[in-house]
């Protein structure tokens, strides 16, 4: 009988104390949080930043499918950074003591305001502060970062957004790793084969809204004289003045090419079977817009 009442009482006590099944190193702690929208939905994916008294990244984490997070750090105080897509971030201060849990409830994020979009009309994209990166794989382990250097392009803004258009084109032979006798491969007929197809060019009227600042820019690609379908991953980043006072707008955007699908097939295997160059290439935009004079 004394057993079943002891037994009793341990569960209790188990049921009470969050961390009874938890085992924390000695001078660490739990730090937990529900991160939620404005009507308490969880927030999915929300991205946690955890920095210590003097700043120092302590770790970084998501919410799961509940909107909670949960970190072990070492006792002491720390400051949250927390931003999920098209909410505004937010910050918040947590004391952690040892072997204790530091919950700090319910984290409500507000849903962000759209930047405000550009006005109508055609704009100049500004190869000067604009760039054009590709990230391709190389033996299977390390990354070739590359740019293109020369390009030229124009945004035509209309009176809905979903109904711009835009146009780009890339000199194919101001492709540029850093490496001379590799960027001289890049453009033989291995690759780009820029004596018989100089420029790269690409063209969208599909606009379509993602939620927040985020787009897919929809449209034709032809590179290596085939055409191909390509949707463009954007994040609008929105309006800002240059140093002379003109007014800019600026976007990031990515996409994944596989060169098969663009007849550029060149490949040279290691011993192991390994490509010497990956199947895929990865695109990083960066750009700012001016309007056109």
């Amino acid at each position: 009988m004394f057993g079943r009442l002891l037994g009793s009482r341990r569960n209790r006590v188990q049921r009470s104390n969050p961390l009874a099944g938890v085992r924390t190193p000695p001078h660490a702690g739990v730090l937990s949080c529900r991160v939620v929208d404005p009507v308490n939905e969880p927030v999915v994916g929300a991205e946690l930043a955890v920095s210590d008294a003097m700043g120092r990244r302590v770790v970084t984490g998501g919410t799961d499918p509940y909107g909670l997070f949960l970190a072990m750090v070492p006792a002491g105080e720390y400051r949250l950074a927390v931003a999920a897509e098209g909410y505004a971030p937010c910050r918040a201060t947590a004391l952690v003591g040892e072997n204790s849990l530091a919950s700090l409830g319910d984290v409500t994020l507000q849903v962000a305001q759209p930047p405000e979009p550009p006005a109508p009309g055609d704009w100049d994209i500004d190869a000067a502060h604009s760039s054009i990166g590709f990230t391709a794989r190389h033996i299977g382990l390390a990354r070739i970062h590359g740019r293109f250097n020369a390009f030229a392009g124009v945004v035509r803004i209309a009176e809905r957004m979903e109904q711009s258009a835009m146009h780009v084109v890339i000199d194919a032979s101001s492709i540029d790793t850093g490496i001379r006798m590799r960027d001289d491969h890049l453009r033989s007929a291995d690759f780009l084969d820029v004596q018989r197809f100089p420029t790269l060019e690409f063209y969208s009227d599909r606009f379509v809204h993602k939620g927040g600042s985020r787009w897919a820019v929809t449209g034709a690609l032809s590179l290596h004289g085939v055409t191909r379908t390509v949707t463009l991953d954007s994040e609008y980043l929105g309006l800002g003045n240059g140093v002379e006072g003109e007014t800019r707008a600026a976007c990031r955007a990515t996409t994944e090419l596989h060169r098969d699908d663009f007849t550029i097939s060149w490949q040279s295997m290691l011993a192991r079977g390994i490509a010497a160059v990956g199947p895929s290439i990865r695109i990083d935009l960066d750009v700012q817009i001016v309007p056109k004079s």
